[in-house]
């Protein structure tokens, strides 16, 4: 059986086929269920139409998308499997949602090979929506506020009204952090860019001490803005807004802030599949810190727990189960010396927060009976939404790998109730649901569709 794939030109406006071969099809290769032969790009579109990859990719499981780039950059299922080290049947399986495709590390390997980023096959960024929370001016006007020239060089901001208070900055700052906690991402997103402009502007224009405090602050808005735009998917607005916050607290040379602002450099490392360079962030990051702990605070502890924590998830997306446990070990036992869980810097860390990452972690590395038999017993009614939700998202995610598709529903459908921003915005929400239609042999019930749609993933 032959069939012919078409290519579609580098430029998204230039639609036009430009080539056409044939593969040989064998038993079990190449081979595709109707919906996801559906997708593939085999019937161009109307001449003219610019409709960006992305956006005629976002109702696709990421399965279906290795299948949409396999056939743009020409392989079979046996090559791309093979340079991945697995076989055409297991890719076969991945194409057509038969098998969960959901672990971090798979998927960037497969991102690497096809020559796209990681956010290609994960559908990220996702669009923010309107609401009356986020305002109509989100992530494009947070962009400009972090590609304004004027913080990277002696030109200085606004001089003609008076700076705002340190005291009022600092009360800003706090409410936009707990906003985030709470996954409310719109309403973070949309006050972001003005808390910037006037914190840069109390930066450069107080002295001495408030001066230093300005930074300070300015520092954590940057980390703010590092942590939800990696959230939204905006993974290299993320490195820019790390970078930024680092430069601003520099002079400070305070190590509790700019340990935390190291937390943000791994978001953005984690966001975009550069899970090495996170381990050794990692492991460059504590050795900083460790010269400070002999006194350390409960921030600067709750600080240095939490990079152990990011690191852990970098070392299990690097299949380096090893280092997982250290790390992992290391954070326990900062946990430890802090007594309890905390809140301190917005790290949300203690005991409770080590155990939802050892359910993450397991989860990344395959060992879904250690998250299966952990995850439940993690009683997260004391932490910060956005941490109850995401532990939430990772125990939908082992349940459904694990064949019990209706406690993993359950999950997500009380995620979404408690966090629909967040829920929207996680990948992990929006493969379970298209996956779980896809797989229906009826039809699906009317509240996983109205689900999926709720996720944009569905028309």
């Amino acid at each position: 059986m032959r069939a012919t794939v078409y290519f579609l030109p580098v430029h998204e406006q230039d639609w036009q086929l430009l080539d056409t071969f044939s593969i040989v099809m064998s038993t079990g290769c190449d081979t595709f269920s109707p919906a996801t032969r559906k997708i593939l790009p085999g019937s161009l579109p109307a001449e003219g139409d610019s409709e960006p990859v992305r956006e005629r990719t976002s109702n696709l499981t990421i399965g279906e998308r290795v299948a949409w780039y396999r056939y743009r950059r020409g392989l079979s299922q046996e090559v791309l499997a093979g340079l991945i080290g697995r076989t055409a049947g297991w890719l076969g399986k991945i194409e057509n949602n038969r098998i969960e495709l959901d672990r971090l590390s798979v998927i960037k390997s497969l991102a690497d090979v096809l020559d796209i980023s990681l956010g290609d096959l994960l559908g990220e960024p996702s669009l923010l929506d309107w609401t009356g929370d986020s305002g109509t001016e989100t992530v494009p006007t947070l962009r400009a506020a972090l590609m304004n020239y004027r913080a990277l060089g002696p030109f200085g901001g606004d001089t003609d009204a008076e700076p705002t208070s340190v005291a009022v900055l600092r009360k800003e700052v706090g409410a936009l952090w707990d906003a985030y906690q709470d996954s409310r991402f719109g309403y973070v997103t949309g006050r972001l860019p003005d808390l910037l402009h006037r914190a840069q502007a109390a930066a450069d224009h107080r002295h001495g001490d408030d001066q230093d405090r300005a930074r300070w602050l300015l520092g954590l808005a940057y980390q703010l803005a590092a942590t939800q735009l990696t959230k939204l998917g905006e993974s290299d607005l993320a490195w820019i807004a790390a970078d930024r916050g680092l430069a601003a607290v520099r002079p400070t040379g305070d190590p509790l802030i700019t340990g935390s602002l190291f937390r943000s450099v791994g978001h953005a490392l984690h966001a975009t599949g550069r899970y090495a360079e996170a381990v050794r962030l990692t492991e460059d990051a504590a050795g900083y810190l460790e010269s400070h702990l002999k006194h350390a605070t409960p921030a600067l502890l709750s600080v240095y727990g939490t990079l152990f924590l990011s690191g852990s998830m970098a070392a299990a997306r690097s299949n380096d189960a090893a280092t997982t446990r250290t790390f992992l070990a290391a954070a326990d036992h900062a946990a430890d010396l802090l007594g309890a869980d905390a809140n301190h810097l917005w790290t949300a860390f203690g005991p409770t927060n080590v155990a939802i990452h050892r359910v993450a972690t397991a989860a990344e590395l395959g060992d879904l009976q250690v998250a299966i038999d952990l995850g439940p017993r993690v009683d997260t009614a004391g932490l910060p939404m956005e941490r109850r939700v995401r532990h939430a998202l990772e125990l939908a995610r082992a349940y459904s790998s694990w064949n019990r598709v209706d406690d993993a529903q359950a999950l997500l459908f009380d995620a979404e109730q408690m966090a629909p921003e967040q829920v929207r915005h996680h990948f992990l929400s929006r493969q379970l649901a298209l996956t779980w239609i896809r797989r229906q042999r009826g039809k699906p019930s009317v509240e996983l569709v109205v689900l999926a749609r709720r996720l944009n993933v569905l028309d």
